[in-house]
């Protein structure tokens, strides 16, 4: 009998996950995420990411002004059990920030994960998750072949119907936004 057979796993929800960070078990610099229900360390941020995140940032910030919210590195709750932090968030305005209640998959326009060491974290793992949850598209920056995979048309069993892998020279923009083309070259700098 293999060892997994005998492993039972103590699966934690979101507000079990919260409550960890409240008691200082999590701390505010631990770089984990909680995907169904399994804590889950993420990469380090090497430079390259953060420059590509700021790089998004700096264009996303006034091109979407009061048309979305523009979340970057924070957390987004899936379902009880699953609150993952993708490198940018474009999220459906609401006046109180979303202060009241984090946002939920119903509030994603589009998100963006950078990969520098984590695509095949990001690939695999991640974005059938979103696919699962009905996030409507998610954009993989992969920093290492210098391109960007754009993944649409999400179903919950299927994953993403819809996949492109865009290279330099190439342009994209987001369906919530089609007026907001960006070269690829201009992501990856």
């Amino acid at each position: 009998m293999a060892i997994a057979e005998l492993i039972t796993r103590r699966r934690f929800t979101v507000d079990e996950y919260h409550r960890m960070a409240e008691a200082g078990i999590l701390h505010e610099d631990d770089r984990v995420e909680l995907l169904e229900g399994e804590i889950v360390e993420m990469s380090p941020i090497g430079w390259r990411h953060q420059a590509c995140v700021d790089r998004l940032n700096r264009w996303l910030v006034p091109a979407l002004r009061d048309r979305a919210i523009l979340r970057p590195q924070g957390p987004i709750r899936l379902s009880p059990d699953s609150e993952p932090q993708p490198d940018l968030v474009v999220l459906r305005p609401r006046a109180d920030f979303y202060a009241e209640g984090g946002p939920g998959p119903e509030d994603v326009l589009w998100l963006v994960e950078i990969s520098d060491t984590s695509l095949r974290y990001d690939r695999d793992v991640k974005v059938p998750l979103y696919a699962r949850y009905g996030i409507p598209e998610v954009w993989v920056v992969d920093l290492v072949e210098e391109r960007v995979l754009v993944y649409r048309d999400p179903h919950p069993a299927e994953g993403y119907r819809s996949v492109q892998v865009l290279g330099r020279g190439a342009r994209l923009a987001p369906q919530a936004f089609p007026d907001l083309e960006l070269a690829v070259d201009e992501i990856l700098a």
